[in-house]
């Protein structure tokens, strides 16, 4: 898996490869917000069957984590494990690992789930 940042894309990535999009940073030392992408290649025919599947599931996981549908994020979390080759299973983890965090603490309405980089 290969990440680039949303100014880095071109339309010959977005269109030769598939683009998710992972996590929005904002960087302070800057003002600036950009979103991370990932560009998966896919590997193998058997993935094609799935690719459009994974592709929805994962924009519905990304969408819903921002709404703190935790539910949603850990059946859509526990579906796409596994999937893209493994290439996204790190990512995977690591999201998990902050909804299972996060929905035992009371982040209020003006949570958007950008993070800060100092």
């Amino acid at each position: 898996m290969h990440i680039l940042f949303e100014s880095s894309l071109t339309d010959e990535i977005k269109d030769r490869y598939v683009v998710l999009p992972l996590d929005t940073f904002y960087f302070e030392s800057s003002g600036h917000t950009e979103t991370a992408y990932c560009v998966v290649e896919t590997k193998s025919l058997d993935q094609m069957t799935y690719l459009d599947k994974w592709k929805d599931l994962h924009y519905k996981l990304m969408e819903n984590y921002q709404k703190q549908n935790w539910k949603f994020c850990e059946d859509a979390l526990e579906y796409l494990s596994g999937s893209w080759g493994n290439e996204l299973d790190s990512f995977y983890k690591d999201l998990g690992d902050r909804v299972s965090k996060f929905k035992e603490a009371d982040l209020g309405s003006e949570w958007t789930g950008v993070l800060v980089k100092r």
